[in-house]
Parts: structure tokens; sequence; C-alpha cells
């Protein structure tokens, strides 16, 4: 029974690791950029193809 326990405090740390990872993320502005993505393949740019 003490290994579900320890398995389940191991799965919560690295759970809370993602989740401050992506809250990090957000906050520094990861994906505030949602319509150039999208573009950049729609339209082709000659002069970055050196």
């Amino acid at each position: 029974m003490a290994i579900f326990i320890l398995i389940a405090l191991i799965s919560l740390l690295i759970a809370s690791g993602f989740l401050i990872a992506f809250l990090w993320c957000v906050k520094d502005g990861q994906y505030e950029d949602d319509y150039s993505p999208p573009n950049r393949i729609l339209f082709d740019n000659d002069s970055l193809k050196n």
C-alpha cells in the first residue's frame, strides 16, 4: 500500500511541475501570437531561402 502513496506523490510532483512550466510560458507571452503561425505556412517568403 505504501507504493501507491509513493507513486501518487511522484505523479503529483510531476503534474505540478508541468503546471508550473505551463503557467510560466503563459506569463512569459509564449502563446500570445496566434495570428502569424498559421499564416506563415500560407505565404511563402523567398527571402528566407538563401
